[in-house]
């Protein structure tokens, strides 16, 4: 049985970038404690797969194709898991991609497309959000960094910048919400065996070998070890908690 303080039956969840990857893993682990959830994602395929996956968790679950790049589409999302799922208690800012170039060949129009996908999106899924999630008495909010909030790298120019603003707009609402009673935190995700990294992978040579040497854990993350940190920080146990950012790197980021 689940202890009371991380027991979310009765709370809504929405994960943007939900029906896959680290989202999955984190959707995946809120639906085990007791939270409905709003997969948001624009492969409508991958989403009704994660709906079935969720449902079989014995929760509720929906799929909500959208643009996080798109206010009105984000407006409408907002509008259709309220009225489908009776409110909103959590939200998981976690749609990201990434362009690989080195800031002398990087595109403007590149550049925009990281920004607003990783960063302006959580900024607008937050701001429409907001009147729910102080409406729920016990708001929570989950951004979604990466170790390129904490490092540079020079094939991840716009990534980075993207996932640096992360933390200090997480830090910005976790004092701004505070008297909400609204928490505010992050998650700073290591080198995790997702469809981004795959890639990150065959572009840059020797990424493999120099991650699971600097990594303490030996090993890449998997997306389930996810579910933990997810609960935590959306259930009444992680409420003294705001303003953070949390490394999940099986200790990459604490490597000499």
């Amino acid at each position: 049985m689940t202890s009371s303080r991380f027991d979310l039956s009765g709370k809504v969840a929405i994960v943007t970038g939900g029906n896959g990857g680290i989202g999955l893993g984190m959707a995946r682990g809120l639906a085990d404690a007791g939270a409905d959830i709003a997969v948001v994602g624009r492969n409508e395929t991958k989403s009704a797969a994660a709906v079935a996956d969720l449902r079989q968790r014995g929760v509720k679950a929906i799929a909500v194709s959208t643009d996080v790049t798109d206010m009105a589409a984000i407006a409408a999302m907002i509008d259709r898991v309220v009225k489908e799922l009776g409110r909103i208690d959590i939200l998981v800012n976690n749609a990201g991609m990434s362009i690989r170039k080195p800031p002398h060949e990087l595109e403007l129009d590149e550049w925009n497309k990281v920004i607003d996908t990783n960063l302006t999106s959580a900024f607008v899924c937050s701001k429409l959000a907001y009147p729910a999630l102080k409406a729920s008495g016990n708001g929570k909010v989950i951004n979604i960094g990466s170790m390129m909030s904490i490092f540079g790298a020079s094939f991840a120019t716009a990534y980075a910048a993207s996932k640096g603003g992360i933390v200090q707009y997480t830090r910005a609402c976790a004092n701004a919400w505070a008297p909400d009673n609204i928490q505010v935190n992050a998650i700073l995700p290591g080198w995790i065996d997702t469809d981004l990294t795959r890639g990150a992978r065959q572009q840059v040579s020797g990424l493999h070998e120099r991650v699971l040497a600097r990594t303490p854990a030996g090993r890449w993350g998997d997306i389930d070890d996810f579910a933990g940190i997810a609960v935590f920080l959306a259930s009444p146990a992680s409420n003294f908690v705001t303003g953070t950012a949390i490394p999940v790197d099986g200790g990459f980021s604490v490597m000499a």
